[in-house]
This record gives C-alpha cells, sequence and structure tokens, in this order.
C-alpha cells in the first residue's frame, strides 16, 4: 500500500534517530582511536587512510546516493569525529569566502579552526610557525596555468605538500545592485580578472579592472562603494551582503583550480600509499645540450607517468631553471622508487615536496 506524506516523514525520523545513535557510536569508537594514537604519538589527521575509508564506500554504495555524495557526507562525519580529538587549524588565503577557505573545508570538513591570512606568504607563515596546523594554497588553474607565487615559495619552505583538492570555479559578478548600470571599477585576484577578461572585454569593456589580494577582499570592498563591483563566489556574496549581477563569468565554464595541502613533516609525514597517489618534485639540471631530455629518461625506462611538467626560472642571472614535476605513483613501489633514484643521480638540484593521494 502507498504510504501517504506523514507516513514518508515518520519512517525518514525513524531513520535519523538510528542514524544519530550510529554516528554517536562511530565518534565513541574515533575517540578510542585518538587515545591510541596518542598514546603512540600518531597525527590525529591521516589523508590516505581516509582517503581509503571513502573510496571502499563508493565502491561497495548500492545507490541513489552517487558517489560524489558519499564523499561529501563522511568528509563531514570524519571532520567531526576528528575535531573530538582536536580540530586542525588550518591557514587560507581570507577573508571570509574565499575559494581558498571553500578547497580547505572541502578537503577537512566543516569541523576546523579558520586561520585566514591576507596572502600567500602568509599562509606559509603560519604553518611554518605553528600558528596553523596545515596551509591549503592554489598552485594551478586549468585556464591560466600555475600560481607562480606557491611554486616559488614551495622552493625554500620547509613545509611539504600532504594532500591536495580540485575545486569547480564558479566567478560571479558582485555588487551592491542587481544590474550592471554605473560599474566602473572590479575588483578581484589578478587570476580571476584573467579568468574573466573575455567577459569583461564584452561586458564592462571601460570598467576599470584593479587586482586586490583575493577575491573575496574585492567583495567586501564591493559592499563599501556603490560603483564597484567584484568577482568572487557565492558564498563571499552571502558574506558581504551582495547581490549576483551576473552569474558563472568565467571564461572557462568548467574552470578548475588544484589547491595543495601543505604542512611541516612534524605534524604529518607524508601519507603511506592510498593506491592512487602522485610525486611533487622541484629539479635542476646542469646547462647543457640534452639535459632536460636526460631527465625524462628514467620515468620511461621504469614505467612512470609524468602528469605535470612546469619551469621557472632560478634567478640565478644564469638564464637557468627549476623544473616542477609531478609524478604518479608512490615511492613505496619499486618501479617508482628506481625511476626517482636514476632522476635523483642527473639532478644539480633535487627536493620532494610532497608525496600524497590525488585529488578528486
Amino acid at each position: 500500500m502507498k504510504k501517504d506524506l506523514a507516513q514518508l516523514r515518520a519512517g525518514i525520523d525513524s531513520v535519523d534517530r538510528e542514524l544519530l545513535t550510529l554516528l554517536n557510536r562511530r565518534a565513541a569508537l574515533a575517540n578510542q582511536v585518538g587515545e591510541l594514537k596518542r598514546a603512540e604519538g600518531s597525527p590525529v589527521f591521516r589523508p590516505e587512510r581516509e582517503a581509503e575509508v571513502i573510496n571502499t564506500l563508493q565502491a561497495s554504495n548500492p545507490g541513489p546516493l552517487t558517489a560524489g555524495n558519499v564523499a561529501t557526507v563522511w568528509r563531514e562525519i570524519m571532520s567531526a569525529c576528528r575535531a573530538l580529538e582536536a580540530p586542525q587549524r588550518v591557514a587560507y588565503l581570507g577573508p571570509a569566502g574565499t575559494f581558498s577557505e571553500q578547497a580547505a573545508v572541502q578537503f577537512f570538513g566543516s569541523s576546523i579552526e579558520h586561520v585566514p591570512c591576507v596572502s600567500f606568504d602568509e599562509v606559509f607563515h603560519a604553518a611554518t610557525a605553528g600558528t596553523a596546523d596545515f596551509g591549503v594554497v592554489p598552485v594551478e588553474n586549468n585556464t591560466e596555468g600555475v600560481v607562480t607565487r606557491s611554486l616559488d615559495l614551495l622552493l625554500n619552505s620547509p613545509l611539504h605538500i600532504v594532500g591536495e583538492i580540485s575545486l569547480l570555479v564558479r566567478h560571479h559578478l558582485l555588487r551592491q545592485a542587481n544590474s550592471l548600470e554605473g560599474i566602473v571599477v572590479v575588483l578581484a585576484h589578478p587570476q580571476a580578472l584573467a579568468q574573466c577578461q573575455g567577459w569583461l572585454n564584452k561586458h564592462l569593456p571601460d570598467a576599470e579592472r584593479r587586482a586586490v589580494s583575493s577575491n573575496a577582499e574585492g567583495a567586501r570592498l564591493a559592499a563599501c562603494n556603490p560603483a564597484w563591483a567584484g568577482i568572487a563566489s557565492e558564498r563571499a556574496g552571502s558574506e558581504f551582503g551582495l547581490h549576483i549581477a551576473a552569474h558563472a563569468i568565467q571564461d572557462d565554464a568548467f574552470n578548475r583550480t588544484r589547491f595543495a595541502v601543505i604542512c611541516l613533516p612534524q605534524v604529518l609525514q607524508a601519507p603511506q600509499s592510498s593506491g592512487r597517489d602522485c610525486v611533487s618534485l622541484i629539479v635542476s639540471v646542469p646547462n647543457r645540450p640534452g639535459a632536460v631530455h636526460d631527465i625524462l629518461v628514467p620515468l620511461k625506462e621504469h614505467g612512470v607517468s609524468m602528469t605535470r611538467f612546469e619551469s621557472r626560472p632560478a634567478r640565478s642571472g644564469q638564464w637557468e631553471y627549476y623544473f616542477y614535476i609531478d609524478v604518479q605513483g608512490h615511492p613505496s613501489q619499486a618501479h617508482v622508487a628506481a625511476a626517482l633514484n636514476d632522476l635523483q643521480r642527473l639532478c644539480a638540484f633535487y627536493k620532494v615536496l610532497g608525496t600524497y593521494p590525488v585529488g578528486e
């Protein structure tokens, strides 16, 4: 017999009570795990373990929840349980409402202590000095390429990468009025201005484009002047009470930014293999013919796939470069270890930036 609305709601209420009981049981078990970790000095946060849990649940999910739904729900459950042991302090480019904050929440879950920073440099400083346990910084956009300041900071920093998250970035034009009339200044981070230049050329060709420290800062400033507009997230619009004058103005409909999660090795050592991992490196080679080709040979010989190759000036005045390389796999795998060993012998400079599970 078909159930009516009241019966269906009663069924949902019953399931919710069962879920709450089960979640509290899980939290109690997590507390016991936390006590064991404290006794042996193990870290609270284990990204490879959390990735393994989510991957296993997604593989056995009978539906109708999607794999993405499962990941979102369980990330929040694990975040809440982690917070019972010790909330993670996470630094990111602020203020509230930035895509960096969104990436931090998407990676760690909502149960974190927020440490908003005014620049990428301050994010690195906070994670190095212990003001934050972790930092989250953008490293690459699929339309504008690498975030050069983040790469430059990684070169000399004691921090290493322990995780990554890829975020679908939708830029909205935010202002006090719900129209495009009368806009004389558009404020955003330089990357966002670049990612929206086609739309701005067409719809606001005469407006000044003013670079600021973050998109959320642009939204905050737009809230102070009716002739200004910011390019930022929907969350930033809500944070500062602004209208979305134009939705999704980025030139690439599938605009994505990749963020790295960084910390000191004493906070978290390199994660163990999750089965889907990445190794990030910085290398340089002697300035001689064929040197760049030579560093690729070990990867080919040992069957290791390279997923990123970027160059940055070494600033030595000698036209030398550092190369940022990502390869698939984990150093615990014999073929990956062999390739990295052979590669290191060819390099004048060699630094492992991190080994971590591949992001979604």
